[in-house]
């Protein structure tokens, strides 16, 4: 018989629309998956007393440059501008395969140890065949659930951003699917990080994504964002290609036309938000509302810990504050009374069951759903930050912070537990200090006159 564990008597947020909310229940798990959830459960199984804590599935994170923990906080005051320069042009032609093993090892338990269970690995680091190996090699050894999106090299930044004649190798791609991703039954699956039309020439464009489409793997785009990308109208520039569809993942999208977003609806497509990033490195507003006016269900993501934090939470309320501005300053120059505003309950859906549809395992997770995978956080509630609680979708969406992630399961594993990484977590900081010093050795080098 598969390991079973019984949650006992905790507040249960299932996200599931039939379960709803169950104020003391327990959940019965069944080696990878959930087997029960109910107010009592008797069962023969290893007990878990989750009373005074919180338990919601696991966050998921639709977006993030896994790569770059290894230089974190190295670009606090950029602008979208500057990160091309200041990460791409100076960091990322110095990266080695082992350097971004590093970066995802230590990324990859830093998303486990604030409650994000699922990571969209948005690798455009693949400087040689080896670093798409390393970067696979660190999210395995994490224990995350994980989508390896596979990007460009960043070698260059005229030759890889900007009008860019170079496509992502057809051969390697598939080498690393075949290698690494023969089945999607595991932790792991597999996608194309493509740069799009504008920072492309068509055919690259073209070529890219025909390239998605036959071996089978979805697709993740940034558009829409910043000086630079806002311009290009990507979306509009897909759609004359006939390259639009329900296989695509749009980061961003914070300068569509309606259009745009209509087209996006139209063919299926998923949104992914980076609402910290977008505000503060100016990509643009985060377009929350906008996108589900359109019947999309948005989803959050990090991006970049180069410049923000790396939590779900400061991302929920990033996204809660700046969207609420938003609609308060408009209901006010009209002198109108506030309707319809975005609320917490919204946000903890954007942060789990809206982050498992556009990675494309709302079967799998997003909610604490019998049949589904057992990816569960325990949030401790006792934390003089969080008590007492009133409401528990606010506990863990406005008082909540990666203090109080007490416990992580991935498919029916501990990852965490009583507030300890279940890893070598001395091992993982050495190795992603030594990428730093390497880092910072090889760019000085770099600026030496020849």
């Amino acid at each position: 018989m598969p390991d079973r564990i019984l949650l006992r008597g905790g507040h249960i947020l299932s996200m599931d629309p039939t379960l709803g909310e169950i104020p003391e229940g327990d959940i019965l798990i069944e080696g990878e998956r959930i087997v029960a959830v109910d107010r009592h459960i008797d069962a023969d199984a290893e007990v878990v007393d989750a009373s005074g804590r919180i338990v919601i599935p696991g966050f998921v994170d639709t977006h993030r440059h896994t790569w770059e923990a290894a230089i974190r906080g190295c670009a606090p005051n950029a602008t979208l501008d500057d990160y091309f320069v200041e990460v791409l042009d100076t960091f990322a032609p110095v990266y080695r395969p082992e350097d971004v093993y590093a970066s995802n090892l230590a990324g990859s338990l830093e998303c486990l140890n604030a409650g994000i269970t699922t990571l969209v690995d948005w690798s455009h680091i693949n400087n040689t065949p080896e670093h798409p190996d390393a970067a696979v090699r660190g999210l395995q050894e994490a224990g995350i659930r994980a989508q390896y999106a596979y990007g460009s090299a960043n070698l260059a930044l005229a030759d890889y951003w900007f009008e860019s004649k170079i496509v992502i190798p057809k051969d390697d791609v598939r080498r690393v699917r075949d290698t690494y991703f023969s089945s999607s039954d595991g932790l792991l699956t597999m996608a194309v990080a493509t740069r799009g039309p504008g920072f492309c020439v068509d055919d690259v464009v073209k070529a890219e994504w025909e390239m998605a489409r036959e071996l089978g793997l979805p697709i993740t785009v940034h558009v829409g964002m910043g000086r630079l990308a806002g311009r290009f109208g990507m979306v509009k520039m897909l759609d004359a290609m006939n390259m639009l569809g329900s296989d695509t993942t749009y980061i961003h999208c914070c300068y569509f036309s309606d259009e745009e977003w209509q087209l996006v609806a139209d063919t299926g497509g998923t949104i992914s938000i980076a609402p910290q990033v977008e505000v503060q490195m100016g990509h643009g507003w985060p377009p929350i509302v906008k996108s589900m006016e359109y019947g999309l269900r948005p989803s959050l993501s990090i991006d970049v810990v180069t410049t923000v934090p790396g939590d779900m939470f400061t991302q929920i309320r990033s996204a809660f504050g700046v969207e609420r501005v938003r609609a308060l300053a408009s209901f006010w120059e009209r002198n109108e009374p506030a309707e319809g505003l975005l609320t917490a309950e919204r946000m903890l859906e954007m942060a789990t069951l809206n982050g498992a549809h556009v990675v494309g395992l709302e079967d799998k997770i997003g909610s604490l759903t019998p049949g589904k995978q057992a990816d569960i956080v325990l949030i401790d509630t006792r934390g003089i930050n969080v008590t007492p609680v009133h409401d528990a979708v606010t506990a863990v969406t406005l008082c909540a912070d990666v203090s109080n992630v007490e416990s992580v399961l991935v498919a029916g594993q501990f990852r965490k537990r009583d507030g300890k990484l279940l890893a070598d977590v001395d091992r993982a900081r050495g190795l992603v200090e030594n990428s730093r010093d390497h880092l910072l050795a090889a760019v000085a080098a770099r600026k030496q006159p020849a």
